[in-house]
């Protein structure tokens, strides 16, 4: 039998990128401010989809009517992570890769919530 040296290396290749995922510097979480001033200080378009997508459990509380926990609010947020992709590359489609203004902003959060948090009523 011959010795599966593509495998072994494939193998090893696929332990060394999970160490180096593990060793580098984790990027800081975003909070709500992060977006008060765009003008001066332009968020990534990721960085902005990134915190929207964090909002969900809250947007479906709202948007159900019901409480954190519940069944509407926690089949909501199912339905929300399992379209999470497709919203996602929808917004990197539509909008430029810097948030800039209030209007972009609040543009990129409409388009992501509707297309995350859709036909949520109880």
């Amino acid at each position: 039998m011959k010795f599966p040296t593509v495998t072994v290396i494939l193998v090893i290749a696929a332990l060394a990128f999970v160490l180096w995922d593990q060793t580098r510097e984790q990027p800081q979480a975003v909070d709500a401010s992060r977006f008060t001033n765009l003008g001066s200080n332009p968020a990534k378009l990721s960085d902005t989809v990134d915190w929207l997508v964090t909002q969900v459990p809250s947007l479906c509380e709202q948007a159900t009517g019901q409480a954190k926990g519940t069944e509407a609010s926690a089949s909501c947020v199912k339905q929300a992570r399992t379209r999470t992709s497709a919203c996602r590359r929808g917004i990197y489609d539509r909008f430029p890769g810097v948030v800039s203004s209030d209007a972009v902003f609040r543009d990129v959060s409409i388009t992501l919530i509707n297309c995350l948090v859709q036909d949520a009523s109880p």
